[in-house]
């Protein structure tokens, strides 16, 4: 179930300097589900969002809102 993968990884982040950096570095949701999955985590930057607010062990999903290009 992605939802227990998502939760797994939170908590391996949490105790990964190295991971935390990475993903804290990452610009989308979908690059930190990217980043989950080429370590053996397997779920959607949707999924991801849909968590946010929510925490697991030390660690608090937030939506960062960022905004966008102007030309």
């Amino acid at each position: 179930m992605a939802l227990d993968q998502l939760k797994a990884f939170l908590l391996k982040m949490q105790n990964d300097a190295s991971l935390k950096q990475t993903v804290l570095a990452a610009s989308t949701a979908d690059d930190v589900a990217k980043i989950g999955s080429s370590i053996g985590f397997e779920f959607s930057g949707d999924e991801l969002l849909r968590f946010s607010g929510k925490k697991v062990g030390r660690v608090t999903v937030s939506k960062q809102e960022t905004p966008g290009e102007y030309n």
